[in-house]
Formats: structure tokens, sequence, C-alpha cells
């Protein structure tokens, strides 16, 4: 969303000009989701040059065999709804993440989702964010 188009960021003080109204696009993380895709699903929601947020859409999938994530950027997630188990690079024990369930990931922390919930999507959030502009 381009909040400039809202009349926001116009003004330095951040009070609307004279005469101009705020309209907020409301949107619901859960709704427009396309069923069981062959692929799992990455959706901007909200990017900048040193933050992204994306709403993650998965079906059974998981990291293909031998490939492991590794991002220059640290990755904070959150499942929303479904269940997923993670492996991290040094530490074969799974995670399990269910609903509520978060992990910071910092960046370089190799990473692979060895599996998502079969039965129902699940729905995670994702920030990825430059570690130097935020504490955790």
């Amino acid at each position: 969303m381009n909040l400039r188009n809202y009349g926001i960021g116009e003004s330095r003080t951040g009070i609307l000009p004279k005469g101009r109204t705020l309209t907020m696009d409301t949107k619901n993380i859960f709704s427009g989701i396309k069923n069981q895709s062959p692929e799992e699903i990455f959706e901007t929601i909200i990017k900048t040059n040193q933050l992204k947020i994306e709403r993650i859409v998965s079906h059974g999938h998981a990291t293909r065999k031998g490939y492991w994530y590794d991002q220059d950027n640290d990755e904070w997630v959150i499942v929303l709804k479904g269940s997923a188990g993670l492996i991290f690079e040094g530490n074969r024990k799974e995670v399990i993440m269910k609903p509520g369930d978060y992990v910071n990931i910092p960046a370089h922390q190799k990473h692979r989702v060895e599996w998502t919930d079969a039965n129902e999507e699940t729905i995670w959030l994702a920030v990825r964010y430059q570690s130097e502009t935020c504490e955790v």
C-alpha cells in the first residue's frame, strides 16, 4: 500500500491537508487464497528498502531435498493457520510450528521446511528485515 496515494506523507506534520480525507484500504490475511496451488504462494503485503512483509500459503509443501534457505536478511515468521516442521542447520531436531508459534531466523542461518500440513493450508506471515534496523 502506497500511503502517498491516501494523502499521507505529503505533510511533514502528519496532518492531512485541508479538505482531504483518509480512506484506508483494509484487507483480510485469510481471504483470497487459491485452493491447493501446486506451488507455495508468496504474496508481498508491504515492501520497503529495509523491510518486506509476506503472506505465504503452503499446502503439503516442503523445501526440496538437499536445499537450504540461506537469506541475506533476518526473518521473523509466525504460523497463523495450519502447521509445519522446520529444520535448522546444525540442529537436526525438528521445530514444530502451530498457530501462534513464531521464530526469528537470523540472516544466513540455513534452514528448511520439512513439511506443512497436507489436510489444510498453512498460512504464514513472514517479516524480512535488516537486523541493524530492528531489535528483537
